[in-house]
């Protein structure tokens, strides 16, 4: 069986209808129609580093700002990680430690060696490659967990002049962080993979 690119079909990447790519914008919806993500992993690689870029700040610089009795004591995210398990509050720990370090981080991993595979930098066999991506896009909806954790504390905790809390500079760039990332998932065509293991068993591929 031919891919649809083979046939000069492609699925609308908006309402997934299938159109012939003669047409330069979908019937159905009207939005543009091509058999793959443009520039996939030129903006896949682009919005990754910009991540990468905030998620440096985003673990050194204090994610909220508590003030107790008039003395300010900033709080980073692993900071807040070691509080929370010197008060053997471990499932707490974990969690904040696997959401907000771990899955980030590889997150990144996951999406260069998605554009390493696509790219024929590496070999990487399709099927788990997908699964790869479809986890990457899952568990980005729960990286924003210490963000949310911030919200709620800041509009609960507000005693006066006795406690209060502030978000920091780190809650801003680790939104900022999980958004590209987000993007980043999205900007990466799978697609790819499969065309680069046609080229390189030598099978013809429309353009």
């Amino acid at each position: 069986m031919k891919p649809a690119l083979d046939e000069n079909l492609a699925a609308c990447h908006t309402c997934d209808k299938v159109s012939d790519l003669s047409h330069p914008h979908c019937p159905r919806c009207g939005a543009p129609l091509h058999g793959r993500k443009q520039d996939s992993i030129q903006r896949c690689l682009a919005l990754g580093f910009a991540g990468i870029l905030a998620y440096i700040p985003a673990n050194l610089m204090p994610i909220m700002l508590v003030t107790q009795l008039g003395v300010e004591e900033p709080s980073t995210i692993l900071g807040g990680v070691a509080t929370f398990w010197e008060m053997h509050a471990y499932p707490v720990a974990i969690t904040i430690f696997i959401a907000s370090v771990m899955i980030p981080g590889l997150k990144f991993l996951a999406l260069g060696f998605l554009c390493a595979a696509a790219t024929g930098k590496i070999t990487m066999d399709p099927p788990f490659a997908n699964r790869i991506y479809w986890l990457t896009e899952l568990v980005g909806r729960w990286s924003m967990v210490d963000v949310f954790v911030v919200a709620i504390l800041v509009g609960l905790v507000h005693m006066g002049d006795l406690m209060t809390i502030r978000p920091g500079p780190a809650a801003i760039a680790f939104g900022a962080m999980v958004i590209l990332t987000m993007l980043a998932a999205h900007a990466f065509d799978p697609k790819l993979i499969w065309d680069q293991i046609r080229k390189s068993q030598n099978k013809p591929l429309s353009k």
